[in-house]
This record gives structure tokens, C-alpha cells and sequence, in this order.
């Protein structure tokens, strides 16, 4: 697993590509793109890591930005062009306070136009670019913590730790609605996924086998058993091996480990732990 600090202008799977590279491994996955124009954390599986990336598909994540008031582009960020603009100057700080507060929660997103949401099978930026209006259907998002650090208006200096699936651009064009004069992203960066910090990541073009850490953490959260040679042979050759405890915890995961290496995540069935995805040997 690959953390990686990217800089604001490639995209990610152009980090990707340079990743590949660099280890000479074709199997390079991620944990959540990043735009273009933002910056900050890149989780990247690497090898048969990209196995266990389903595991933390759930994990939140940290930002920090500047959201600029009075602008609506069609992007919902400063790559975009100009739709509209409205005075905000008549904003109080008791207005910001009350709508900053309303969106920490639970609310029903419409992800940007431009996006890659599909509609109808095809990317909402690939109709978007062709000119058609484009709406994706709203969806379910979390903002956990929304802060705004400061209020330089018009722009406004926050950090907000969302679920997975969360657009920052539309939690900006959407507070912009709200406050009635339209909002943009003007500058994103990505602090934390998970338990994954921004502080330990290195520059795309510095990552080498030495600065690979464990994937293991990506499934930390699961039950943990250790397993002797003769069933680590079977794990490896995807052959169950007998439960600890036969019929507790039916259809439960668990990480399969011989010391430190992690070998395989199994579901619990009966009196069987059956492998579901090894990550080790020659599978």
C-alpha cells in the first residue's frame, strides 16, 4: 500500500500510472480519486493489496479548502466557467453559522455534473462535456464535521471530515445555494482517509518497495486469527480450514494471519473458515 501526497494538476490516475512505473506493478488501485485542480492523500493498493480495497470502501475521509461565495461555475470549482453571480456581501456571520450547522449530518447530495457518476452507463462528465444538461440523482452522504477555520470573505477556510461517496465541490455549491449568492471550490486538500494520514505519504514520483507500508491495516478492523503451517498451506490453495468456533458468528470475517503477514480474509460457515480473498502465495 502506496500513501501518496499528489500535487494539484495531474489526476490520479495519472499518479497511478507513475506509481505503476516506479514498482513495475501493473495491479495499482485506489482508495478515492482525487480532482485535478486538489491535493493531498492518495491511498493506493498495491498487487494483490488491491484485494482488501473493498474493505475500507467505507471510510471517511478529511479535507481542508477554501470555498468562494458569490460565484456558481458549472464545475463547482475554479475550472470551470461562470454560470452566475450574486452578491454576499449582506451575509452575517450568524447567516454562515446557521447554515454551516444545517449541512453537518445527514442530507441528500446531487453530485456535480461533472463527475463520474454514470447515468444511464455512461460518466456524468462525458454528457456534461457534450452539452447536455446533466443532473445525477441525489444521494445519501454524511458530514461528519464541518468547520470553517476562517471567514475571509469572500472566501471561507474550512474542514470537514464526510463519508465515502461525499462531493466537497457540491457541499460548496449546495452551502453557496443555501446562503443564496452561489459558491465554488477554489482550493481542495485531502488530510486523512481513515486512519491514514497526509503526514506520512511521499511524492508520486518518490515511491519505491522501501516506502510501501502494510495493507494489513485495511482490514484491522476485522476479527484477527493466527494460523499454523499446515493451515496456512490450505488458506493459501483456498481450502477452508476448521472454525475456532464452529457455528459462532456464521457469514463473519476474518483475518487469517501467520505471524505479521496477512494471508487471507475467510467467512466463518458453520465449522469451516472458508478463504474469500487471499492476499498472499501464489493465488
Amino acid at each position: 500500500m502506496a500513501l501518496v501526497a499528489k500535487p494539484a494538476g495531474p489526476t490520479s490516475h495519472d499518479v497511478v500510472d507513475i506509481v505503476r512505473r516506479a514498482l513495475g506493478e501493473q495491479r495499482v488501485g485506489h482508495l478515492g480519486t482525487l480532482d485535478p485542480f486538489a491535493k493531498g492523500l492518495l491511498v493506493l493498493v498495491v498487487g494483490r493489496a488491491t484485494r482488501l480495497a473493498p474493505f475500507a470502501a467505507d471510510w471517511p475521509k478529511t479535507y481542508e479548502g477554501v470555498i468562494r461565495l458569490g460565484v456558481t461555475t458549472d464545475t463547482d470549482d475554479l475550472t470551470g466557467t461562470v454560470l452566475a453571480t450574486a452578491p454576499w456581501t449582506g451575509i452575517t456571520p450568524g447567516q454562515l453559522a446557521e447554515v454551516i450547522s444545517s449541512f453537518r449530518g445527514t442530507y441528500a447530495q446531487r453530485p456535480p455534473a461533472y463527475s463520474a457518476v454514470k447515468i444511464d452507463g455512461e460518466r456524468a462528465y462525458r454528457r456534461a462535456r457534450r452539452g447536455e444538461v446533466v443532473a445525477p440523482a441525489a444521494r445519501q452522504v454524511e458530514v461528519r464535521e464541518l468547520e470553517i477555520l476562517e471567514a475571509a470573505v469572500p472566501d471561507l477556510q474550512f474542514r470537514a471530515t464526510v463519508s465515502a461517496g461525499t462531493y466537497l465541490r457540491s457541499l460548496a455549491r449546495d452551502i453557496g445555494a443555501k446562503l443564496g449568492c452561489g459558491a465554488h471550490v477554489t482550493a481542495l486538500r485531502r488530510t486523512a482517509v481513515g486512519p491514514l494520514r497526509l503526514e506520512d505519504a511521499v511524492a508520486p514520483e518518490a515511491v519505491t518497495q522501501a516506502t510501501l507500508q502494510n495493507a494489513a491495516v485495511l482490514v484491522a478492523h476485522l476479527p484477527r486469527r493466527q494460523i499454523d503451517e499446515k493451515e496456512r498451506e490450505a488458506v493459501l490453495h483456498g481450502r477452508p480450514i476448521s472454525a475456532e468456533e464452529p457455528g459462532a458468528g456464521s457469514g463473519e470475517r476474518v483475518a487469517l494471519f501467520a505471524g505479521d503477514e496477512l494471508l487471507a480474509i475467510a467467512e466463518q460457515s458453520g465449522e469451516l473458515l472458508k478463504p474469500r480473498v487471499v492476499v498472499a502465495g501464489d493465488s
